[in-house]
């Protein structure tokens, strides 16, 4: 009877490593659509790839929390879930540390500092409308109705929370970040062209 209950049982030892080999195959085969859902819910190719790969160290050390014939894809998505917004509540306590002069204001010093009026022009005719919709068009939903409404609807933010049902504070946080979003795809249009 103690053979059986010995942690150091060899049968018991072979048991739980087919029981770690199958889970951990099983896992795996759901890794293309864990990578679909952290691709949606994060910015970049990397972070996604980041997710992922912490979602699946974090489940594979937990492997013995996991009930089988339970649903392991949805298992996987809440350990997923649960580190995405671990990770946004990191970025929100660290603050964004840039240097100004690390392209913060590169388009505003191209336009002010010392900048020819040649140089202006050019810069302006290189910025056509065209450019500006489809650099618009790349900042996501939620960020560019703030822009729409606030930048180019003239109304204030809170007009445009009321608009748009959420708090004042929520405007102001997706109107920069909406606006960082835009600037990097405007300077990226007028170094292409």
């Amino acid at each position: 009877m103690s053979e059986l209950t010995d942690e150091r049982n060899p049968r018991r030892i072979a048991g739980q490593e087919r029981d770690r080999l199958r889970f951990e195959e099983e896992a795996l085969e759901l890794a293309d659509h864990v990578y679909r859902v952290a691709r949606r819910l994060v910015s970049t190719r990397e972070e996604a790839e980041d997710l992922v790969q912490e979602t699946y160290a974090r489940a594979f050390r937990a492997w013995r929390s996991y009930t089988p014939g339970t649903n392991l894809r949805a298992w996987l998505l809440r350990i997923l879930t649960n580190l995405n917004i671990d990770r946004g509540r990191r970025e929100q306590r660290t603050p964004d540390i840039e240097s100004i002069d690390n392209e913060e204001f590169a388009l505003f010093r191209k336009l002010d500092d010392g900048a020819a009026e040649d140089d202006v022009e050019h810069l302006v005719e290189r910025l056509s409308q065209d450019a500006v919709v489809q650099a618009l068009s790349a900042v996501p939903h939620h960020f560019r109705e703030v822009i729409v409404l606030v930048d180019i609807g003239d109304f204030t933010y809170q007009d445009a929370a009321q608009i748009l049902d959420i708090p004042i504070g929520t405007v102001m946080s997706r109107l920069h970040r909406g606006r960082r979003i835009l600037k990097r795809e405007l300077e990226a249009t007028v170094r292409v062209t």
